[in-house]
């Protein structure tokens, strides 16, 4: 028999990125003893995603919290365009969209962590724990009871354990739940790039077999450049002074370079994986958000599809905890729900990868100044511009609140 610390809660949350956080706050609001486990010292990261959704910001506002969070330090970008060949073409516009907050607001994950953790901690059920690795999961008759941290202290979970611990999940490592991979060709070099200018829009540019995606922080473009799928050695090997000439080759009003981007250093790669598991749950133990379902970087929906789904466990799952009824004949309701969003968007990704950005990381698309129709179309008619700002701002089935409140 394992032997349990004394310290236990209703809730352990396996990490603390933005499913766990929310999660952490919404069931600790419900009145629901909650601890939340995060390996890191900190939430300090280097280019995690940092776009705040207009999905999420209407989650903050029936929580009333936008007004807080709007007041912390963000920038607000409402547009977006792709360049192509040189030519730019508008093809989404969210100021319109009927919503508290009609723009992505794009704050550093680790100032939204704060936020979350902030609001959270008000309520005296709430527990953070910070550098707080877990190693293992402890089952007791084929249920999962608690968890074991890599300091050998063991924890209890009086009703659910919630894995949130992203796309490297204790529960994917240890082959817990099925899992499948839906491939992904490309992988993404991330960079920042100092500007003069301010602005309020994503950029995409695209010239020849090159792509840079750009994302206006107001002094500085935060940048992503694509290479396809394994290929950062060689283009590690062929240099930074080649890497600049690449990224100019798509986007040549990028200013300076040279001074952005000295080495290799200012450059972080990101292994771009798009996966699901076709089951998020077993007896005592749930996976959401990252855990559940890695995305693509298309789209930046990552953060507010984990938002959403931490939000979906909370409406279904706090209301029989609190009257101690047995969840684990409920947990499939939480994958019933965010199932069918996550196909749909990650389908969407895939398409895109396909079609768009697999020829161009593969050398296979020819290089034309004729850009598409399509982008002529949703240049030309400000209407037209609004359809891809919703699926950018509220995505596929977007969750509101009905979690019970303490």
């Amino acid at each position: 028999m394992t032997k349990f610390a004394t310290e236990f809660a209703d809730l352990l949350i396996v990490g603390g990125g933005p499913a766990g956080m929310m999660a952490g706050l919404l069931f600790a609001r419900a009145g629901l003893r909650v601890t939340i486990l995060e390996k890191h010292a900190d939430f300090f990261r280097d280019f995690r995603g940092d776009t705040v959704h207009p999905s999420t910001m209407e989650l903050l506002a029936e929580l009333g919290l936008l007004d807080r969070f709007l007041a912390r330090p963000h920038y607000r970008v409402n547009s977006a365009e792709i360049s192509w060949e040189g030519k730019v073409f508008r093809v989404a516009d969210l100021s319109h969209l009927p919503t508290p907050a009609p723009f992505i607001a794009m704050m550093p994950q680790w100032d939204f962590l704060d936020f979350l953790r902030d609001e959270a901690a008000v309520f005296p059920s709430f527990d953070l724990r910070m550098e707080a690795p877990v190693a293992g999961f402890v089952e007791e008759g084929q249920r999962v009871v608690g968890v074991t941290l890599a300091s050998g202290e063991v924890l209890r979970a009086g009703k659910l354990v919630i894995a949130c611990d992203g796309r490297d999940s204790l529960v994917r490592r240890q082959q817990m739940l099925p899992l499948e991979d839906l491939g992904a060709p490309i992988d993404v070099f991330w960079f920042a790039v100092p500007k003069p200018e301010r602005g309020n829009a994503v950029r995409g540019a695209i010239r020849g077999n090159h792509m840079v995606v750009q994302i206006d922080r107001g002094d500085y473009w935060q940048c992503a450049y694509l290479i396809a799928k394994g290929s950062a050695d060689a283009v590690r090997a062929r240099g930074i002074a080649a890497f600049r000439a690449e990224v100019t080759a798509s986007a040549p009003e990028l200013p300076d370079l040279e001074t952005a981007l000295p080495d290799f250093d200012a450059v972080k790669l990101l292994s771009v994986s798009l996966d699901r598991l076709t089951r998020w749950h077993r007896p005592g133990l749930l996976a959401i958000g990252d855990a559940a379902h890695a995305m693509s970087p298309v789209g930046g929906v990552g953060i507010n599809l984990a938002i959403q789904d931490a939000v979906a466990s909370a409406n279904i799952l706090a209301a029989p905890l609190l009257r101690h009824n047995d969840v684990d004949s409920r947990l499939h309701a939480v994958q019933d729900r965010r199932l069918l969003p996550t196909r749909v968007i990650q389908a969407g990704q895939g398409a895109m990868h396909r079609a768009v950005l697999e020829p161009i990381v593969s050398g296979g698309r020819q290089r034309t100044p004729e850009p598409p129709a399509l982008l002529k179309l949703l240049d030309r008619f400000a209407v037209l511009r609004l359809l891809p700002a919703r699926a950018i701002g509220f995505g596929f089935r977007r969750e509101h609140l009905t979690a019970p409140k303490a």
